[in-house]
């Protein structure tokens, strides 16, 4: 059973969320919250294994509520998806940044919300190729200091070409592929990278990637 809380100010879109969530056989919500204090106090509460997090809200914004999750280790296993009407802004690169697995759009399809739910619990990020490379251009267009990051060291030199590609919008699949190695494999290097980088998930790796200087944005 995947536990979900809810944190948004909005009632009508909570309840929207909750009637498609509740529905399932596989999916529970255990909890809303009309703020980020209020969702940060029933995440620590309810435990659950995802938190959907609307990026603006009265008391505590999204990305706040996002960072305090992240750097709680009694909620390591809480995924924070980001719900905003927006693409990938600022502040969605922002939460990004604070260690969310990804984000949804809120006039997103049923079908693939439900999707989404799914993916986010098994601790896969939720970005699709497209939202990485814009992250990518991003970098490209303001190059971040490699200072600010992690240090990558620690990699070996399969971590560290695993990495690379997942920075680069690349599946496990894909990487298997160019690496010449099975996906298990892959997805092996792009775990180990992760708790060396101390990544909580993919989202936050190709962040940590570009402010390590891991990967060096290409100019197109």
């Amino acid at each position: 059973m995947i536990r979900v809380l809810l944190v948004d100010d909005q009632p009508l879109l909570r309840s929207g969320f909750r009637a498609l969530l509740d529905v399932e056989d596989d999916i529970e919500v255990v909890a809303e919250a009309a703020d980020g204090r209020e969702g940060l106090a029933l995440a620590r509460e309810h435990l659950p294994d995802i938190a959907l997090v609307d990026i603006q809200m009265p008391v505590m914004d999204g990305i706040e509520t996002t960072r305090q999750i992240a750097a709680d280790p009694a909620l390591a296993r809480v995924h924070v998806v980001i719900l905003t009407n927006y693409g990938l802004d600022q502040h969605v690169y922002d939460a990004l940044r604070a260690g969310a697995a990804g984000f949804l759009v809120k006039d997103i399809e049923p079908e693939d919300f439900l999707h989404a739910v799914r993916v986010a619990a098994r601790g896969d990020a939720l970005l699709a190729p497209s939202i990485t490379r814009k992250l990518i251009d991003r970098y490209v267009t303001e190059p971040p200091h490699a200072s600010a990051g992690p240090n990558a060291d620690g990699l070996t030199n399969r971590e560290r070409e695993a990495v690379v590609l997942v920075a680069r919008g690349l599946s496990n699949d894909e990487i298997a592929d160019r690496m010449v190695i099975s996906p298990l494999t892959a997805k092996t290097h792009v775990n180990r990278a992760m708790t060396k980088l101390h990544a909580r998930d993919r989202a936050q790796l190709v962040v940590l990637a570009y402010e390590s200087g891991l990967v060096t944005p290409r100019h197109r």
